[in-house]
Order: structure tokens, then C-alpha cells, then sequence
């Protein structure tokens, strides 16, 4: 049997309209070259939820909103000599939520902006 990462949504409602015609799990598995544990699975989440498509949405919430990941790079672009720690301060104060500077550079850089740093120009 192949390994297939996931399965579109597309085989998931083919492989749903053949156990719904009555065929065997492991047929069907057989069909779609996958195990059978995975057309049960399917077949089950079917069952209980009344659809076959893949629940999105998995990964850790974000401490700060589009809107508040804007103010960040806004209030760095007024004053460009900011540090990322003053920017994480200032959006203390303003929204009262703590932010780590890690998160303040994590923002600025989806904002298109990044540290620089000086070059030593030895003469």
C-alpha cells in the first residue's frame, strides 16, 4: 500500500459514496490503495459530523491581531531607532497585553521591516 500525506476532499466524498453503497471497508481501502484503518476513521468522522472534510485550523493561537500586528509596525516606522523591547513596551501601554520582543521582531518582519546593523569601517 502507498503512504499518501492526505487525502483531497474529492476521494474523501468518493470513498464516502462507496461505503454508502454498501461495500466493505476494506474493499474500498483496497480501491483507493490506502489502509483501512484510514477509510474507517473517515467513514466514522462521517457518521458523527455529517461531513468528509478536513477540520482546519490546528495550530497555536497568536498573541497579538492583524489590526495590533499593524500597530506594531506602525509605531516602529514613526521612530526607526526604536528597539524591538521600547516597541514591546509601548504596545504594553497602549493595549495592556505583554508581548515579548522576540514577538515584536517576528511582527516587524512581516511588516517588511528588519534590524540593521552598522558595518565597522576601519580606515
Amino acid at each position: 500500500m502507498s503512504f499518501r500525506h492526505q487525502i483531497d476532499d474529492f476521494m474523501r466524498g468518493r470513498i464516502i459514496g462507496k461505503i454508502e453503497e454498501k461495500r466493505k471497508i476494506t474493499d474500498v481501502a483496497r480501491e483507493f490503495d490506502i489502509t483501512p484503518s484510514v477509510v474507517s476513521r473517515l467513514w466514522k468522522s462521517f457518521k458523527t459530523t455529517g461531513m468528509c472534510s478536513r477540520r482546519h485550523g490546528g495550530g497555536r493561537v497568536r498573541s497579538t491581531t492583524p489590526a495590533e500586528d499593524r500597530y506594531i509596525v506602525i509605531s516602529a516606522k514613526r521612530n526607526r531607532r526604536t528597539t524591538a523591547q521600547q516597541v514591546a513596551n509601548q504596545f504594553l501601554a497602549a493595549s495592556g497585553k505583554q508581548i515579548s520582543r522576540k514577538t515584536v521582531a517576528r511582527r516587524l518582519r512581516g511588516g517588511g521591516l528588519y534590524a540593521r546593523r552598522l558595518l565597522c569601517v576601519s580606515h
